[in-house]
């Protein structure tokens, strides 16, 4: 029996916002009390060996518009390549805990993270992925959060060796997913959800 099409409504769509950070980040959103300190405020901790870095961006929209309440978590591995939560043998750096939580500034719509670089992780079939950060973005209009990467344009050998950016079918699309070098040590990254430039995001 073939189901009628008009018995069911279909549900709203729940996004993100706009009380997300309500949730993730209440202190930075002037609502104190819940937490001492907003969670994932940085993925290191003083000590953590390897190269300090600072990224900055912004999330931009299909329309060209800065996305200012927009937030996103990030997962790394340590500047040696090993993820804490993926570490048999006990040779993480204690002092990178590999996650963080990232909110836009409400005011200019630029985002920061202070972090170290990440080494090389290998991928399953031995091959090294190139350092990289994973992303889960989420926003005002986002049904479901989008999966990306940072890499950095000044791993080019890294970078055209790692098995996950081969994947990609249209080269010219692996420049939505580099962070481009302003100085040593800093880093800029925009991700643009839809268009022009649109970021390679994925299925996960």
């Amino acid at each position: 029996m073939v189901q009628r099409l008009d018995y069911l409504k279909e549900t709203p769509s729940q996004t993100a916002g706009p009380y997300v950070h309500i949730g993730l980040t209440p202190n930075r959103l002037g609502n104190p009390g819940i937490y001492p300190n907003d969670l994932g405020q940085s993925p290191i901790r003083d000590g953590a060996a390897g190269e300090r870095i600072v990224l900055t961006g912004r999330v931009i929209d299909g329309a060209d518009m800065i996305l200012r309440d927009a937030l996103f978590e990030t997962w790394q591995a340590d500047a040696a390549g090993i993820y804490p939560a993926n570490d048999p043998r006990g040779a993480a750096d204690p002092n990178v805990t590999g996650w963080a939580r990232v909110a836009a500034d409400f005011d200019t719509g630029i985002w920061r993270l202070e972090t170290i670089k990440p080494g090389r992780v290998p991928f399953p079939d031995g091959r090294l992925m190139a350092p990289h950060i994973a992303v889960w973005l989420v926003a005002r209009g986002i049904n479901l959060g989008l999966q990306t990467r940072i890499y950095f344009d000044d791993e080019e050998e890294a970078n055209e060796a790692c098995p996950v950016l081969a994947r990609i079918e249209h080269r010219a699309r692996v420049a939505t997913l580099l962070a481009k070098k302003v100085t040593p040590g800093e880093y800029t990254f925009d991700f643009k959800l839809q268009g022009e430039n649109e970021t390679v995001f994925f299925d996960m």
